[in-house]
Parts: structure tokens; C-alpha cells; sequence
């Protein structure tokens, strides 16, 4: 979807909404929708520097306040509806009861890491928040996590831009990069443990998780 939203048609939606159309986008791209959040928060604050139209600050609250709408809203969407479809369509991919409790089990240890460290990587940017609810993760220490993340990710893309100018986006790049290539590497650390430690980390989960597995 986010190649209908080139960058000619967000300077538009900037010009004529300001920081309405960066909280909508970052908003439902924090939900679980491919836009540009990222790129709407950076040509936002680039145009804040040099039309002198919008304050910063108006656009780094709502980057701010969109990302921490837009993952609530994810949040809950993966609560209600992504554990009840990976309990029924699950086992036919060899995600049974066990391993759905072990998610669970895992996200309630390592969570918090990856919803505020989610925010800097484009694919769990989209993905985070419906993972954390899909996997019942506490909505406290959601919320906390979230919030952190959002105010830091919108603050540094923003005002980073503002005061960087276009030099920002020689580094805007790397950033993205180092997030996308945390995120590859925790994935492939986190199947390489789990090929290993597989069995015990099962008995964990269902000492921490016993019962029937939960589904709100």
C-alpha cells in the first residue's frame, strides 16, 4: 500500500494537514498497516525547517502520539483476534498448543525489548504491537514500552531532521539498516536457541503458563 503514498503526495497531505497527516499515517502504520511512518516524520519535520509553517514540536507529538495510538489499536487487534486464529489454524502449520504457550512464555520475558526496539525497525514497527497482543503480553508493561519507544523513535527522526536538514538523510538510512539488522539478527539467535533448548524452555513455559492455554 505504501507505494501509492510516494514522496510528491505526501509533501501534500504535509502541506494541507500538517501534523494531522503524520499522526494518521504513523498511526496506522503502528496498527499493522505498510505506510511510510518513518519517511511522513522525516519530510514533516524537513518541511517544519523550511517553510517555518509548522512548529517541530506539533510534529514530533504527533509522530509521537500516532505511534503510541496506532500500537494500542495493534495491540488489541492481535489480543481479540490473532491468538484465537493461531489456536485454530495453527497445528496445521506445527504451531500446536505447546508452542503457542511457549510464545506466550517467551514474549513475557524478552517483550518489552522487542516492542521498544520494534519501533526503529520497519517490519516490526508494522508487526510489533499485533505480536505483543497476539502473545498476551501484559498491557502495562506494553503501554510502558510503547510509550518509551515512540517518544524516543519521534524525537529522533524529528528533531533529527529539523535541526539536520537534508544532511539527516544520509543517516536516516544507516539507522533503519541497524534496526532491520538487529531485528534479523535476534530472529535468527532466537530460532537457533529454540532448535536447541526447545524441550526445557516448553517445561518453563507450562510452569509459568500451567493450564489450558488462554484465549480472550
Amino acid at each position: 500500500m505504501s507505494e501509492f503514498l510516494h514522496l510528491p503526495a505526501l509533501h501534500d497531505l504535509i502541506v494541507n494537514y500538517g501534523p494531522w497527516a503524520v499522526f494518521f499515517i504513523v498511526m496506522m502504520e503502528s496498527a499493522g498497516i505498510p505506510l511510510p511512518g518513518e519517511t511522513i516524520v522525516v519530510s514533516a519535520a524537513l518541511y517544519a525547517g523550511a517553510s517555518g509553517r509548522v512548529s517541530i514540536y506539533w510534529i514530533v507529538l504527533a509522530a509521537a502520539a500516532g505511534a503510541m495510538v496506532g500500537d494500542n489499536l495493534g495491540y488489541w487487534l492481535g489480543r481479540k483476534l490473532g491468538l484465537p486464529l493461531l489456536v485454530k489454524y495453527g497445528p496445521r502449520v506445527n504451531l500446536t498448543e505447546q508452542r503457542l504457550k511457549l510464545g506466550q512464555y517467551l514474549f513475557q520475558k524478552y517483550g518489552g525489548a522487542i516492542v521498544f526496539f520494534g519501533r526503529f525497525a520497519a517490519l516490526l514497527r508494522t508487526f510489533a504491537a499485533l505480536l505483543a497482543g497476539a502473545n498476551q503480553y501484559h498491557w502495562e508493561r506494553f503501554l510502558a514500552y510503547n510509550a518509551a519507544g515512540g517518544v524516543l523513535w519521534a524525537s529522533l527522526f524529528g528533531f533529527g531532521a529539523f535541526f539536520l536538514g537534508k544532511s539527516f538523510e544520509a543517516i536516516k538510512g544507516p539507522i533503519g539498516y541497524i534496526g532491520l539488522g538487529v531485528a534479523v539478527i535476534g530472529a535468527v539467535g532466537m530460532i537457533w536457541f529454540l532448535k536447541h533448548h526447545e524441550e526445557r524452555l516448553m517445561v518453563e513455559a507450562e510452569a509459568a503458563l500451567p493450564g489450558p492455554l488462554k484465549v480472550n
